[in-house]
């Protein structure tokens, strides 16, 4: 039965303190179950997206696609929704998005019609100049956007670029693909767009295709397996999702780079931009990638671990004599680093705090107060970890505050003695541009606050922030190379260029609570639970 919850106004949403997650995307080729190997794949990527998932496969001959609200494994845990999805090539898509509604049409993987045939693309990042795109599709080419995402811009100009090149390779009148078409066409796009974003295609009657920005801000590695078959090929967000399945980790794709799988399985890759830099996300290692994945020759586990242990130095540096009872992490993503700032400290690690997994990231709260009272739904506290103690909570981040204020107080209302505050990143500042939901810079605690007013604000007894310095430091290893992290949430320096005043200006319009709350008939209903006949 299909079960429906009206919406009547978007601000009845839930209220998440917390930055968002992006996107995770997910392909493979060659393989008869390719749809059940998305659905797996996707599900170790669900931790990127919880809004919605898709698949698209590919039989032969045509598409065939399943977009639902939620999570994989509530929409593509049954046989017959499996086998609705046929074919051996199938990509697929979790949504959290930083474009666009909550609706149905915006969730991916899109697909458009070329002359070639079809094409399908799953997309995680941001494009920075969607509008200027957008302008010249309808304008040029005369396409027109069913959706709001910059994701269906990303994919009509693909269109148009494979169109363009495969009608200038025609035999005997018929349009054409080959390799050497398809890598045209991605440097042709990547003249075009701006911003972050990693790419999983498919291509109809062709094969897989993959593709990263120049400055690799998004990430994407490959991976693959032999069978009697032949070699089969996955592309991923994570590494999580290729070890997940029992593939072998290839490597990472180089910024700017294209793969390109073939209907015979075989793989072809090139650098099509005329200019690379490597400048991943920071973030991913500190808080949205799994902590067992490996990004661009980078352990995410070890990453955080390095951040509690500097954290830790720079604690002690200051404070030589501190009275830290306990150390104690905000669950989960506080976790990693909490564990390793108690050893270098040489306090206890305790678990202080126990967290309710069966509330939905996606709870409908009616009113502000029940909003801003949502992390006692989420956390509980275990009093005698907390009752005549001076604790250290230990958090990956502070965005608005206002989790942190909240745990805080719960932590006092416990019978803590004192409570200090430790955040395993520097205060965040400014908008991140390249497809992490962040709130409106306004919104920010750091905002226009020294440490020593968030401090005040959060109603801690101290308040410890990681440098940029020792966050780059910490995440940096011998694998890593010439990378220069992208760590524009705090410093301000976008790696793509110049982002102007007017675009931040506009960002913080659609991103801040008041933008949010206004009303959208496109969100009226939100389908939680999906027809599953």
């Amino acid at each position: 039965m299909k079960k429906t919850i009206k919406i009547l106004k978007r601000k009845f949403k839930n209220y998440n303190p917390k930055i968002k997650e992006e996107c995770g995307v997910f392909g493979i080729s060659n393989n008869e179950d390719a749809s059940t190997l998305t659905a797996l794949g996707l599900h170790a990527l669900q931790h990127r997206g919880q809004e919605g998932c898709g698949i698209v496969s590919f039989d032969g001959k045509k598409y065939h696609s399943e977009k639902r609200f939620g999570l994989v494994g509530d929409n593509f845990n049954k046989e017959k929704v499996l086998k609705s999805l046929p074919g051996n090539y199938a990509i697929g898509h979790n949504r959290y998005s930083t474009t666009g509604g909550t609706t149905l049409r915006n969730i991916q993987p899109f697909f458009a019609d070329t002359n070639t045939g079809g094409i399908g693309v799953s997309h995680n990042g941001n494009l920075t100049n969607a509008a200027e795109l957008k302008s010249m599709l309808r304008d040029k080419y005369h396409r027109h956007m069913n959706t709001k995402s910059d994701s269906e811009i990303l994919l009509n100009i693909l269109a148009v670029e494979l169109t363009k090149y495969s009608s200038d390779l025609s035999i005997e009148g018929e349009p054409h693909l080959d390799i050497e078409t398809v890598f045209k066409a991605i440097s042709a796009l990547n003249g075009y767009v701006k911003g972050g974003y990693a790419c999983v295609s498919m291509i109809s009657g062709y094969g897989l295709l993959a593709f990263r920005d120049p400055n690799g801000i998004r990430p994407l590695i490959f991976g693959k397996r032999e069978s009697e078959d032949g070699t089969e090929w996955i592309v991923g967000s994570e590494s999580v999702a290729i070890t997940a399945l029992g593939f072998e980790v290839e490597r990472d794709l180089e910024p700017g780079e294209v793969i390109f799988i073939s209907s015979s399985g075989h793989l072809f890759s090139r650098i099509c931009a005329e200019e690379t830099s490597r400048n991943p996300c920071i973030f991913e290692y500190v808080y949205f990638a799994r902590p067992d994945s490996v990004i661009d020759g980078i352990s995410v586990y070890e990453a955080r671990l390095n951040q509690g242990k500097i954290l830790a130095e720079r604690i002690i540096e200051q404070w030589p004599d501190h009275d830290i009872d306990a150390v104690i992490p905000i669950p989960d993503s506080g976790r990693i680093a909490a564990l390793q700032m108690a050893s270098s400290l040489g306090v206890p690690y305790r678990e202080g705090f126990v967290k309710n997994r069966y509330v939905g990231r996606t709870f409908i709260m009616p009113g502000q107060a029940l909003r801003e009272k949502s992390v006692r739904r989420k956390l509980n506290t275990i009093e005698n970890e907390f009752k005549g103690k001076n604790v250290l909570l230990v958090d990956d981040s502070i965005v608005r505050g206002t989790t942190s204020k909240q745990i805080i107080e719960m932590a006092r209302e416990s019978g803590a003695s004192k409570v200090y505050f430790a955040s395993a990143a520097p205060p965040v500042r400014y908008p991140n541009v390249y497809g992490i939901d962040m709130p409106a810079t306004s919104e920010f605690v750091a905002n226009d606050r020294t440490v020593d007013e968030i401090n005040q604000h959060i109603k801690s007894d101290k308040l410890f922030y990681q440098t940029l310095e020792d966050l780059v430091k910490s995440t940096h290893n011998s694998n890593s190379g010439d990378i220069t992290f992208d760590s524009s949430c705090f410093d301000g320096v976008y790696v793509t260029g110049e982002i102007s005043e007017e675009y931040l200006a506009q960002l913080h319009d659609q991103r801040n609570d008041g933008a949010k709350a206004s009303f959208d008939d496109d969100d009226q209903i939100l389908d939680i639970h999906n027809d599953s006949n």
